[in-house]
């Protein structure tokens, strides 16, 4: 059986901006779903991509950035990370976060991941890059961080990916995916 995968199943019978502000747009849309059954679907719409980097140093170890995420009400342990314009290039973006919260640039850049956030809730579009040839630098930290970085070996931070110690979805599939792809070049 052949799958269309273009066909949307949905039906938007109308939409309305419910909140914005610099970073997303929420809109509540009346619809019909697959059923054809009238319902409401609320969209967060983002205003920014999201980056995330893994910093590899010559060692095998990697930077993680921690600092206390206000929507959970916890402390966070992820890799370097924040946000690109849609309409700025992701890698520049990219080397732009890795610079302001690590202070490291990178001579090698590998983009090796494209992923959606919450994807039943959310249009957020994230990348991954794995930075190597590292050179060390100075931090910039924005406003509204306060990061500390922490220096572990790259199999330690798979190991807190594994054990829920990271439980960012950025950094957790980063991470696993760069073990995978790292393992595969041998």
């Amino acid at each position: 059986m052949m799958i269309d995968e273009t066909h949307n199943p949905w039906t938007t019978l109308s939409s309305r901006p419910v909140y914005q502000n610099p970073w997303i747009s929420v809109r509540e849309d009346q619809v019909l779903n697959p059923k054809g059954g009238e319902g409401i679907y609320g969209v967060v719409s983002m205003k920014n991509k999201a980056i995330g980097i893994i910093p590899i140093d010559v060692e095998g170890y990697t930077y993680l950035v921690g600092q206390y995420r206000y929507p959970l009400n916890e402390y966070s342990w992820e890799i370097p990370m924040g946000g690109g314009l849609i309409e700025n290039d992701i890698l520049e973006s990219a080397k732009r976060e890795l610079q302001e919260e690590t202070g490291f640039t990178a001579a090698k850049w590998t983009n090796i991941a494209r992923l959606h956030t919450s994807n039943s809730v959310t249009d957020e579009e994230g990348f991954v890059f794995l930075a190597q040839e590292l050179t060390a630098g100075e931090t910039a930290f924005e406003e509204t961080e306060e990061l500390h970085i922490r220096r572990v070996k790259f199999s330690e931070a798979v190991e807190m990916a594994l054990n829920n110690q990271i439980t960012d979805a950025i950094s957790v599939a980063g991470l696993l995916k760069a073990a995978l792809l790292l393992q595969q070049q041998g």
